[in-house]
């Protein structure tokens, strides 16, 4: 078993919001940590060696072993090291924690990606009212709380910073208004409360660059219709 003492690597993408989960967790926790950047284009050895299976980011080693999955690594963390607990201790809190932490990949990160980066008219319109239904759950779950934990942030916050700083970076980009005050006002305001903590501030990546490589993804799948 790897003690909490052993070296932690990161490999990652700046782009991506797997990535910055990890990163979250990691900052939460106060833990050092070599963190290296992949060319998704060009792989490189050390990534295929570490996550033969999906070839992705992001991978977690903590000593000689790998993990990959950032909800699975998220927890690994927690469960390493004690300190600024990340699931609630309570054994229903927690299921509740991974239930809603599995519904924003299974039905809020795809849909709301298709949403923007699908070229087909109808398909995008299907995927922005199904968008729209999954987040009007995630509205009525976090009602009037500071975080999906209550007040102190949890696995569904670090699962949710999709929602709080890539929808709206790619809503902009497709020109649609998927989470706004408006629609969702509990959700807005949790994200504005999310995006401003100093730990999520300090893990989230600058917009600019991320904007633009997405603005540069939308731009030639539209070119190319």
């Amino acid at each position: 078993m790897a003690s909490s003492q052993e070296e932690v690597t990161l490999l990652g993408a700046t782009a991506s919001p797997f990535v910055c989960r990890v990163k979250i967790a990691l900052k939460l926790k106060g833990i050092e940590y070599k963190y290296v950047e992949e060319n998704l284009g060009n792989k490189s050895e050390q990534l295929l060696k570490y996550n033969p299976v999906h070839k992705k980011v992001p991978v977690f080693v903590h000593g000689d072993k790998p993990l990959a999955e950032s909800l699975v690594i998220v927890e690994y963390i927690d469960e390493t090291w004690n300190n600024n607990p990340i699931l609630p201790s309570d054994p229903y809190q927690r299921a509740l924690a991974r239930f809603w932490s599995k519904f924003i990949d299974d039905k809020i990160v795809g849909a709301t990606w298709k949403s923007v980066f699908t070229a087909d008219e109808k398909e995008r319109e299907k995927n922005v009212a199904e968008a729209s239904e999954s987040l009007q759950f995630l509205e009525n779950e976090i009602a009037d709380k500071k975080f999906f934990g209550g007040e102190e942030l949890g696995l569904v916050d670090i699962a949710a910073v999709y929602v709080a700083f890539w929808i709206p970076l790619v809503q902009e980009i497709g020109g649609l208004e998927l989470l706004t005050s408006e629609k969702f006002p509990n959700l807005y305001k949790w994200s504005q409360e999310f995006v401003s903590h100093p730990i999520v501030k300090e893990s989230l990546p600058p917009r600019d660059p991320v904007f633009g490589f997405f603005k540069g993804r939308y731009e030639s799948l539209f070119a190319s219709k």
